[in-house]
């Protein structure tokens, strides 16, 4: 069973930054797709943003240009770079694995991503 360690969640003024973390217990050789999530209060989950095997990415319009998504597969770990954080950017965030060929369709849909981890707090204060 895959796991998902999230960390790098905090509080911080708008306009400031955080990078979140996130540990795979394996990480696959072949074709994947990892993502971050994301959930406020009251608010249906959104999907921020995505990277696959080949390193293309994916950004939802809200954060883009202000967030950047990586990863280090040799550390078994994906990583979101947050940049001129707003208030609206509050939520618990959420890393998500599919360690399958993805064939297109909505990467933002849950459904997609067979491991979740826990998520990771992250408050932005006028």
């Amino acid at each position: 069973q895959v796991q998902l360690v999230e960390s790098g969640g905090g509080s911080v003024q708008a306009g400031g930054s955080l990078r979140l973390s996130c540990i795979a217990s394996q990480f696959p050789y072949g074709r994947y797709l990892m993502a971050w999530f994301r959930q406020a209060p009251g608010k249906a989950r959104e999907g921020v943003a995505r990277i696959d095997h080949d390193g293309s990415t994916n950004y939802a319009d809200s954060v883009k240009d202000r967030f950047t998504i990586s990863q280090d597969n040799a550390k078994k770990s994906l990583y979101l770079q947050m940049n001129n954080m707003k208030p609206e950017d509050t939520a618990l965030y959420y890393c998500a694995a599919r360690f399958a060929a993805w064939y297109g369709g909505p990467w933002d849909a849950g459904y997609v991503y067979t491991y979740w981890g826990q998520g990771t707090q992250v408050t932005v204060s006028s």
